[in-house]
């Protein structure tokens, strides 16, 4: 098809076209960003925690006042729980992914470097952590119960007792051993003391967001046997349909141990409902940009039908004259698609430039990633498509504009 008397078309209105032309440029720099920013929230939610998340239940619980019997209560609620029907497994923890409460410290490859190699969050807890939490191990062995150390030994005063044993995730063994195996090699933990590594797991995210998406798995695992009374966590293993029954039971055992302590109630429950809690900000943003993104293209796409009707009107005479010179409906049709696909073409390329402007706006003050290019033909080929779904309506009534329309006029 000659473009040529549509371009001539086009220049002598201007500004009607060139309101189209923005219109689409916002739509597409707004729509590529927002795409993108769902991707990543969606992304987020969609993590894999590397933790049994359906079969796990916490307990928080603390003390009234000093507990000197700590260790020994915590030690006897142990045995108590694991004896319970259906309980898997279960173990006494720091803390807990989803809970946006982290214990953290820096590991290097030398006992006097001036700089860390890495900060990895640290879970503590005894043999039965894995088994409980349920991250697969990819190298090497769980701890050993001669590798388990006390909490109250390695907090007493004067103490400067080095983990004699640490587990650590894939990533970190990455960050710490780019390009070979974890497995043996010594770390040191802020002691001047070695500490071997002696196994790896493939994933388990930290508690909260610090370090970033990047940091995200920057997590190891100390040998430490853990009162009641440190992070306050209790953490069973559990089949899907038993939790609410186990974590009643559990809770029963507690007290039945010792009335003198206090279970959380608002924070003990699964963690299946520890991650939901833990998203819900992100699922609401992930709604708000998705109903953003429809209320955009429909406002453009009524734009696109308010233009085309408008002009088809105003070309009523143009097009019966056309249609007497033998052109066929369908040629009056393309005409009018082909009108639409430039315009909505230039409008694109600008809402190009515009969202990768935007991007980098976004990346200085809020530390979002760099836009990636798959994110333009996606918004590029969706402003097409809506621009010829908008544009078929109108370009099909003037279609069926009849010759005698311009013999009347003439």
């Amino acid at each position: 098809m000659d473009i040529r008397p549509i371009l001539s078309t086009l220049l002598r209105h201007k500004t009607a076209a060139a309101l189209i032309v923005v219109e689409i440029a916002l739509s597409c720099a707004i729509i590529c960003n927002a795409l993108f920013l769902i991707g990543n929230r969606v992304e987020r939610i969609s993590l894999h925690s590397g933790i049994a998340d359906n079969e796990l239940v916490r307990i928080q619980i603390t003390g009234i006042g000093e507990d000197e019997n700590a260790a020994a209560l915590t030690r006897a609620d142990m045995t108590a729980l694991r004896g319970l029907p259906g309980v898997k497994a279960a173990v006494a923890t720091n803390q807990v992914p989803f809970s946006n409460s982290s214990w953290n410290t820096s590991v290097n490859l030398q006992p006097d470097q001036p700089r860390p190699t890495a900060g990895l969050t640290m879970y503590m807890g005894d043999e039965h952590f894995l088994p409980t939490f349920g991250p697969t191990l990819v190298e090497g062995r769980n701890f050993n119960a001669d590798e388990i150390q006390e909490w109250d030994v390695i907090d007493a005063p004067g103490a400067d007792l080095a983990p004699p044993a640490v587990i650590i995730t894939r990533k970190a063994a990455e960050k710490l051993f780019p390009g070979g195996s974890a497995l043996g090699k010594q770390v040191y933990i802020s002691r001047d003391k070695p500490t071997p590594v002696i196994g790896v797991v493939d994933h388990l995210i930290r508690p909260s967001d610090q370090g970033g998406p990047a940091e995200k798995e920057f997590s190891m695992i100390l040998p430490v046997r853990l009162p009641y009374t440190v992070g306050n966590n209790i953490m069973l293993r559990t089949t899907p349909e038993r939790r609410a029954e186990v974590l009643a039971a559990a809770k029963e055992v507690l007290k039945a141990n010792s009335p003198n302590r206090i279970i959380l109630e608002d924070n003990t429950k699964t963690v299946a409902e520890l991650r939901q809690e833990y998203y819900q900000a992100d699922r609401a943003m992930v709604w708000l940009l998705v109903a953003v993104c429809i209320a955009l293209l429909v406002v453009t796409a009524l734009g696109i039908v308010g233009l085309a009707s408008f002009w088809v009107q105003q070309r009523t005479k143009q097009i019966g004259v056309r249609r007497a010179l033998g052109a066929t409906r369908g040629q009056i049709l393309r005409y009018f698609q082909v009108e639409n696909f430039l315009l909505a073409t230039v409008g694109i390329v600008i809402g190009m430039v515009m969202a990768y402007a935007i991007n980098q706006l976004l990346m200085g003050r809020y530390e979002l990633p760099r836009l990636p290019l798959a994110y333009l033909p996606i918004g590029a080929l969706a402003l097409w498509f809506l621009g010829q779904l908008a544009v078929y309506g109108p370009a099909r009534r003037a279609a069926m504009v009849p010759p005698a329309v311009a013999t009347r006029s003439v």
